[in-house]
């Protein structure tokens, strides 16, 4: 049986530079990779690409790495909740590239599935098209979008095995799939760490053939994430 696991976050980043270009997973605050993110704040690792729905708050998420300026390129499909990202990109200090949202999730999907390319009508006579081919299926036009191409991935998921395979929670679960695999490395850090083995096969989401690292990530804030109860 072949093992994912890494000791720790530090181990789990290796191989992880300057110019690189990153798929991050969450949507909103949901869901993010907490522990690789504060590892990257950490490296200070700089002039980074990366790919993922949003880009946080102003001190937590991504918006820990845009307050020290080490991206130099978001693309992503909602900005909003972020005044330095605002900031940032319309001083021109930020590039940014804002994408359908499907479409985000689409080109993170086709990477995962060694897809090169693929047709949307999502975008078609807008500035979202502008250079990209175009083409009439049925009637309709449709716009060609490229797969991601990603040095890494960072995913969260609530549960995972030593052998890499993932388990998501509720709407944590979001981008996190579609970004597994679709990278050259792809890097799980989970809440709860089992054996393998341990897993029902039929309740797993991701199998571990998408994930190369897996590690356990400590001292979860999870802002967004609240247990509701029933008064009593």
């Amino acid at each position: 049986m072949i093992r994912k696991t890494v000791s720790n976050v530090t181990e789990a980043l290796s191989g992880t530079k300057d110019n690189m270009t990153l798929m991050l997973g969450g949507f909103g605050l949901c869901g993010i990779p907490e522990n690789a993110i504060a590892e990257l704040v950490k490296q200070n690792i700089k002039d980074l690409t990366c790919i993922s729905n949003n880009a946080g708050v102003d001190d937590f998420g991504l918006g820990l790495l845009l307050q020290k300026k080490q991206i130099k390129k978001m693309v992503s499909s909602y900005v909003g909740e972020n005044d330095e990202f605002e900031r940032q990109m319309l001083s021109g200090e930020l590039d940014v590239e804002l994408i359908p949202q499907g479409t985000l999730a689409e080109r993170c999907r086709a990477a995962q599935g060694g897809f090169p390319a693929f047709y949307t009508p999502a975008g078609y006579g807008t500035e979202v098209a502008e250079g990209k081919e175009t083409r009439e299926f049925n009637g309709k036009m449709y716009v060609l979008e490229h797969a991601f191409k990603a040095d890494f991935a960072f995913v969260k998921a609530w549960k995972g095995d030593e052998a890499g395979n993932l388990i998501f929670k509720g709407t944590a679960r979001n981008f996190n799939p579609c970004m597994c695999g679709a990278a050259k490395i792809t890097v799980a850090e989970v809440e709860e760490l089992v054996p393998a083995g341990t897993l029902d096969p039929n309740q797993i989401h991701i199998p571990g053939i998408f994930v190369q690292r897996i590690f356990q990530g400590e001292r979860y804030e999870k802002r967004i994430e609240q247990r509701t109860v029933r008064t009593r």
